[in-house]
C-alpha cells in the first residue's frame, strides 16, 4: 500500500506510469487462518480497485492481479501437510483436487501481467484480476488430497 501511494504520486506528477499490485487470494475470500494477511490483502484490493479508477485522470493505470495457489518455492511449505499422508515429498498432491488437476505455474501469472501492464490493456484500471481458474468462486478453497 505505501509503495502504491509513493509510486503513484511520481507517476501522477509525470503524467503516466502503471502499477500492477500481486494480491494475495485470501483478499478475495479471507481465510481464518490467516486474518492479518487476509485484512491486508482485502485492503490492497480496495486500494487497487479505489485509487485505479481515478489514476486515468493523471495519465496512470493502476491494476491487480490475485494468483491463488502457485507451484513456487512457498508451496514446498505445504510438505508438512503432506507428512499427514505419509510421505512429505507428496505436497504437490495437494493439487489434485483444484481446477486443472493442479496449481498454477508461475508463467501463467507472469502472461497474464505482462499483458496487464503492456499498452494492449491500456484501457485497463481499478480492475483486479483472479488468477485461480475459478477457485475463489468455489465454496471449499483448498481443497486437500483425498
Amino acid at each position: 500500500i505505501g509503495m502504491t501511494r509513493a509510486f503513484y504520486k511520481r507517476m501522477q506528477a509525470r503524467g503516466s506510469g502503471v502499477i500492477l499490485n500481486v494480491i494475495g487470494a485470501s483478499g478475495v475470500r479471507g481465510d481464518p487462518a490467516y486474518i492479518a494477511g487476509s485484512v491486508g490483502n482485502a485492503a490492497l484490493t480496495s486500494l487497487t480497485c479505489t485509487l485505479g479508477s481515478e489514476a486515468p485522470n493523471h495519465g496512470v493505470r493502476i491494476l491487480g492481479i490475485s494468483p491463488g495457489p502457485v507451484t513456487t518455492q512457498r508451496m514446498v511449505l505445504r510438505q508438512q501437510a503432506a507428512e499427514r499422508l505419509g510421505d512429505e515429498s507428496r505436497w504437490q498432491e495437494f493439487g489434485v483436487n483444484f481446477p486443472f488437476g493442479r496449481m498454477a505455474y508461475p508463467e501463467e501469472v507472469a502472461s497474464v501481467a505482462a499483458f496487464l501492464v503492456s499498452p494492449r490493456a491500456s484501457y485497463v484500471s481499478g480492475a483486479v484480476l483472479n488468477i485461480d481458474a475459478g477457485m475463489s468462486e468455489r465454496h471449499e478453497w483448498w481443497p486437500a488430497p483425498k
